[in-house]
């Protein structure tokens, strides 16, 4: 009777401290819309742990790779508003929305804009046996050899694609585009001479400035201006006035995610992105830490939705 008794208090003290306990929180998803090992999967892996401890939850990275990102993004638009989805983005989402002409969602109203996270610029760079040293040293030869130059990039419709057709028309010069399927494969046929020259994140170009595989002539913007790329000039200093271009990476959720829930994720972005080993992993990458308000954020991203149109017209670039 007794034991029978013992177990029935235990059952109930048990049950009483389950409900008075309080509700586990869910796990954060943060989709990454290309594959592991690329820039936006650097950038959410170096935000995860201090963005979770801002949040006071876990947050795990997952990558949804396919169809230039809108694979992972239709993930994210037809997740519940609730604030346990959310996408490290970069311009490419922008891009995307002016390349494929039937994407499941809506690039801009299917998602609310949360928190940028940083921006970088690119590098412009060319093979060792290209004889020029500056932007205006290769578009005086790019002029003096008009079928001579080849450009390589991560794809059709990619940020060096797209960097280097404002560059081109800025300049008035011509070079044949070659896509490749990502930037390592690009670089690589850099310095195996199937082209000359291209337009990569300074991340993509770090590794090979050390060893002097490839010459970077000139920078986009003032972005990743830092160590190896410290003394290198602007692409607007030294050859094209006026010349700029960068990229960025933020954090989308759902549409008709509730204001508050939008705010508290972009404050812990902000606390997120000031933490030393954070800093120092976007800095490495040549990303510049950077935060707006949730209305600025805003704004930037629709003022950005159309500049890529007019950027995607230009360039000429189509994904079939």
């Amino acid at each position: 009777m007794f034991k029978h008794s013992r177990a029935a208090l235990l059952e109930s003290l048990a049950v009483t401290a389950a409900a008075a306990a309080p509700p586990a929180l869910a796990q954060v998803r943060l989709i990454v819309p290309f594959a592991a090992a690329g820039t936006q999967d650097l950038v959410a892996r170096a935000i995860q742990p201090a963005l979770g401890q801002a949040l006071g939850q876990t947050i795990v990275v997952e990558n949804r790779a396919g169809a230039g990102g809108t694979v992972g993004m239709a993930v994210v638009a037809t997740s519940p508003p609730d604030g346990n989805t959310m996408a490290l983005v970069s311009s490419s989402h922008n891009t995307s929305a002016w390349l494929y002409p039937k994407l499941p969602y809506d690039a801009q109203k299917s998602f609310a804009p949360a928190a940028l996270i940083g921006r970088t610029g690119f590098a412009l760079a060319v093979a060792n046996d290209v004889p020029v040293s500056s932007a205006g040293e290769l578009i005086a030869y790019a002029k003096a050899h008009p079928e001579g130059l080849n450009y390589a990039s991560a794809g059709n419709g990619s940020a060096g694609h797209l960097g280097m057709a404002r560059f081109l028309e800025m300049a008035g010069i011509a070079m044949q585009h070659i896509p490749y399927k990502s930037t390592g494969e690009a670089i690589n046929d850099v310095l195996a001479g199937r082209a000359q020259v291209i337009m990569a994140p300074t991340i993509g170009i770090m590794p090979f400035i050390a060893g002097k595989r490839l010459k970077v002539i000139g920078l986009t913007s003032t972005i990743g201006r830092s160590g190896a790329l410290a003394q290198v000039p602007l692409v607007s200093e030294t050859g094209l006035p006026g010349f700029t271009y960068d990229s960025w990476y933020g954090l989308l959720l759902p549409a008709a995610t509730p204001r508050a829930v939008v705010e508290k994720i972009n404050a812990a972005a902000a606390r997120a992105i000031k933490d030393p080993a954070v800093v120092t992993a976007l800095d490495k990458a040549g990303i510049e830490p950077a935060s707006m308000s949730v209305d600025a954020f805003a704004a930037f991203f629709a003022k950005d939705y159309t500049d890529m149109r007019e950027l995607v017209r230009t360039s000429g670039a189509r994904v079939e």
